[in-house]
C-alpha cells in the first residue's frame, strides 16, 4: 500500500500490532488444509508482501473449512483458524487500500455481527476509526455488545470502552453513550462517573458550538416562506397589469369577446343555456352603454379650423 498517504490504513496496531515474520499466526496444531493455507497466507503477507495472493489464500482456507467434515470435531481449532484468517485478510485489504471492504468481507463468513471474534471486532473498530469512518461500525458493535453471550467474555469490557471512545463520542452519539455506561456492567463505579462527566462536558461543548440551532432554523423558514409569498404576489400583480393593459389596448369588439371568454372561464356557465341569456343580455347592455357614453357628441373634443 502507498506509504505517502496521510491516512494509511496499515499497519493496524492493537492487539499486538501487525504481523511479523518472526511472529507466525498462532493456531493450534492440526493437519487440516486450512491451517496449511493460513501459514501460507501469513508468509505471503509478511515476507513476500503479496497482499492480493495472501487475501486469495485466506479465502481458499475459508472454503476448505466450510467443506471440512471434521471441523466439528476440532471446534476450538477451527475457531482459532477462522479468527487468524480474518486477521491476515483484514491486514491484506488494508495494505491494498481496500479498507472499505473489510467489514463486508468479514461478515460474509460470520453472517451476523454477534458472532464476530473479539479480536476481529477490535481490529475493525481501530481500522475504521483510524480512517475517520467510525459510523460504519456503530450498528455492528452495538449489536455485538447487546448479545448476552458476548457479555460474559473477558474482552467485553475493553471493547465497550473502545466503542465508547472511538465510535460513540466522535460521532456525537451522547445519549447512546450514556445508555451504554449506565446499563453495562463492564464499567466500575469510578469509570462510570468519569465517563458520564466526560459525556456531560461533550454535550455542553456541543451546545456551545451550535447555540439555538433549532430556534434559528424556524425564523429562517418563516423568512423563506414570506419571501416566496411576496414573490408570488408580485408575479400575480405583473400578470394582472399586463392583462388589463392588453385588454384596454384592444378594439371594442375584441374587448367584448375577451370579457365574454373570461366570464366563461371564471363563472363557468353555458352560453347556450336559457339561464345564461339574461346575463348575456345585461352584459351586452353594459357594453353598449359604455360605448355610447365614451363616443357621444358631448365627450368629443372640438375641432378647430
Amino acid at each position: 500500500m502507498k506509504s505517502d498517504s496521510s491516512t494509511s490504513a496499515a499497519p493496524i496496531r492493537g492487539l499486538g500490532g501487525p504481523l511479523r515474520s518472526s511472529e507466525p499466526v498462532h493456531a493450534a496444531p492440526a493437519g487440516s488444509l486450512a491451517v496449511v493455507l493460513l501459514e501460507e497466507a501469513a508468509d505471503l503477507l509478511v515476507v513476500h508482501l503479496d497482499f492480493r495472493a495472501a487475501l486469495e489464500t485466506c479465502e481458499r482456507a475459508w472454503r476448505s473449512l466450510a467443506s471440512d467434515a471434521q471441523a466439528e470435531e476440532h471446534a476450538g481449532t477451527s475457531l482459532e483458524v477462522k479468527c487468524s484468517l480474518c486477521v491476515v485478510g483484514i491486514q491484506a485489504l488494508a495494505e491494498m487500500d481496500r479498507w472499505q471492504e473489510v467489514l463486508s468481507w468479514v461478515l460474509q463468513y460470520y453472517q451476523v455481527p454477534e458472532k464476530l471474534p473479539p479480536k476481529v471486532l477490535e481490529l475493525c473498530i481501530l481500522l475504521y476509526s483510524k480512517m475517520q469512518e467510525p459510523g460504519a461500525m456503530l450498528d455492528v458493535v452495538s449489536a455485538w455488545l447487546k448479545d448476552p453471550d458476548n457479555q460474559s467474555l473477558p474482552e467485553y469490557r475493553a471493547l465497550a470502552d473502545l466503542h465508547l471512545q472511538r465510535v460513540l463520542l466522535p460521532l456525537g452519539c451522547l445519549s447512546e453513550a450514556e445508555e451504554l455506561v449506565a446499563g453495562s456492567m463492564a464499567f466500575d463505579e469510578e469509570q462510570r462517573l468519569d465517563t458520564l462527566q466526560a459525556i456531560r462536558t461533550a454535550r455542553q461543548q456541543q451546545e456551545h458550538e451550535h447555540p439555538g440551532s433549532e430556534e434559528a432554523q424556524k425564523p429562517n423558514q418563516a423568512d423563506s416562506f414570506s419571501h416566496k409569498f411576496m414573490s408570488l404576489l408580485m408575479l400575480l400583480r405583473r400578470l394582472w397589469d399586463s392583462a388589463v393593459s392588453h385588454v384596454f389596448s384592444m378594439p371594442f369588439k375584441r374587448s367584448l369577446l375577451a370579457t365574454l371568454i373570461l366570464c366563461l372561464l371564471v363563472v363557468r356557465f353555458d352560453p347556450a343555456s336559457p339561464s345564461s341569456l339574461p346575463f348575456l343580455y345585461k352584459l351586452a347592455q353594459i357594453f353598449h352603454w359604455i360605448r355610447d357614453t365614451v363616443f357621444s357628441p358631448l365627450y368629443r373634443l372640438p375641432v378647430q379650423d
